[in-house]
């Protein structure tokens, strides 16, 4: 087998692997309404794939560095929310979606002139998140109807997701860690379930998933800040884990605080 041909395998490889973890994550929130799914949304599905491969081609100074330049991006993608949460309310699909990845755009390309610290990108987080959970917590509730699923769905899920990993992984050596750390936290998973869902139950309910992925947002956000230390002084592997348990750790405790507030309340 010739080098490139092994090169271009690898590659296709990795993103069927990434795609494969997305439409998994998507379909668990089509059927498990806005709360768990906003929870499965802001698990590592399409950032962590990407981080993996990165860290296979390149080292942890690499992987440290471009985590730096992923925490804002996390801050530019609770404001895409935002937007696209408030604009789903009363305008059409193609304002609401456009709208919120247009700010996102606009954000990270902001984001990717600075070389950023980690108190700074902390910082960002903070702010962004101190403006935004406030003004989602009204529109997290919604009844999420039925979903039916067509033939197009997984298709276009799994295209997203792989052309994101094929940019990041044949780009990164020649864009660097700063620019690597910006794509590789587009939000497919946010993306694909505004395009996905908005046509067919409505802005608010889709929205309500958003909405309440704010704290689940927030969690990955300390996920990368996580990855940058542990990546910086344990090597990528470690680092790695450690963000992926943060992720998860973060998560079911929110799970575990919203059943029992709902144990609560039914009680009461």
């Amino acid at each position: 087998m010739s080098l490139d041909l092994h090169v271009i395998l690898f590659l296709v490889l990795r993103m069927a692997i990434a795609a494969a973890f997305v439409v998994s994550a998507s379909v668990i929130t089509e059927r498990s309404g806005p709360v768990i799914g906003a929870l499965v949304a802001t698990l590592p599905v399409s950032a962590g794939p990407s981080y993996v491969f990165l860290a296979i081609d390149h080292d942890a100074a690499f992987i440290a560095q471009g985590a730096l330049s992923s925490l804002p991006v996390n801050a530019a993608t609770i404001f895409m929310g935002l937007t696209y949460v408030v604009l789903a309310q009363r305008h059409s699909f193609a304002a609401s979606v456009g709208s919120a990845v247009g700010v996102w755009l606009m954000l990270a390309s902001i984001i990717r002139l600075f070389d950023w610290t980690l108190t700074a990108g902390l910082v960002a987080n903070l702010v962004a998140f101190g403006i935004c959970i406030p003004l989602l917590a009204k529109y997290r509730h919604a009844k999420m109807p039925l979903v039916t699923r067509r033939w197009y769905d997984i298709p276009f899920r799994a295209s997203l997701v792989a052309a994101l990993v094929a940019i990041v992984v044949s780009t990164s050596s020649w864009v660097g860690p700063r620019v690597s750390g910006v794509i590789a936290l587009y939000p497919i998973v946010f993306t694909s379930m505004m395009v996905i869902l908005h046509p067919r139950i409505g802005g608010p309910p889709t929205a309500a998933v958003l909405a309440n992925s704010a704290w689940g947002l927030l969690g990955f956000g300390m996920a990368i800040a996580v990855l940058q230390v542990g990546a910086a002084d344990f090597g990528s592997a470690i680092g790695l884990g450690m963000a992926l348990a943060t992720c998860i750790a973060w998560n079911l405790t929110l799970w575990w605080n919203g059943r029992r507030k709902r144990l609560v309340d039914a009680a009461s």
